[in-house]
């Protein structure tokens, strides 16, 4: 994906059947913006499908370049629509992942963060050997509660072996927390946003639909494809 396409009517057709181009109200579209869009129907702003595949490839090509051969690529997405993609996308490269809660201090206070996922790591690991039957029935019941809670939170993090070199964002204003972080850290920030976004607040924007299920799929297949990694 690293050379120029194309916008062929056959490209643009598939964008528009996965809600790629999809923007927001006309009444909530950023500034910045602006020059992204294509046209308004119906008080929805429709994104530029120029826009949309040169900032697509721009950001492959980035990231490519960020990670190397052995780069660590982190990526968020806890929204509803952007979960069950970003999960397999993520697990498929072995790479970290929140699609739950963002943690305050999963960047910048990386240590804690850590011996929270090596405390969890160990204590998931001695239920599966049997280890904590030597405890009581109710402190093996409250063992594994903990285990359960804490998988929701860490099991996504369990790739999380080092700060990443680049953090993939699905809709930056769901994600400040993450994205603070990751700027304080000098961590470059790709991100799928549409219409009512700040382009400006990350290092690499990718103009599309973020709060779809069909569009955030399309980005992140095209994303791993580009990246050399299929399914």
């Amino acid at each position: 994906m690293s050379k120029e396409r194309e916008i062929t009517s056959e490209l643009v057709a598939e964008l528009v059947t996965a809600g790629v181009l999809t923007g927001h109200k006309r009444s909530k579209t950023h500034p910045r913006m602006r020059q992204h869009i294509a046209l308004n129907r119906n008080e929805i702003e429709l994104l530029d499908p120029e826009s949309t595949i040169t900032s697509l490839d721009a950001a492959v090509k980035f990231i490519a370049e960020k990670l190397g051969t052995d780069g660590l690529l982190m990526v968020v997405g806890t929204t509803a629509p952007a979960r069950e993609a970003v999960k397999a996308f993520a697990r498929d490269l072995k790479y970290p992942y929140v699609v739950t809660r963002w943690l305050g201090g999963t960047l910048t206070n990386f240590k804690v963060i850590s011996e929270r996922i090596r405390y969890y790591v160990d204590l998931r690991d001695k239920k599966e050997k049997g280890e904590l039957s030597k405890y009581t029935k109710k402190e093996q019941l409250k063992f594994s509660e903990e285990i359960g809670k804490m998988s929701v939170t860490f099991d996504g993090l369990l790739k999380l072996t080092r700060t990443p070199n680049v953090l993939l964002v699905i809709d930056p204003k769901e994600h400040m927390t993450a994205i603070k972080e990751a700027v304080r850290l000098n961590i470059p920030v790709v991100a799928i946003m549409d219409t009512n976004d700040d382009p400006k607040l990350v290092t690499k924007p990718i103009f599309a639909n973020d709060h779809a299920r069909d569009s955030i799929s399309w980005v992140i297949a095209k994303i791993q494809e580009g990246l050399g990694k299929k399914k």
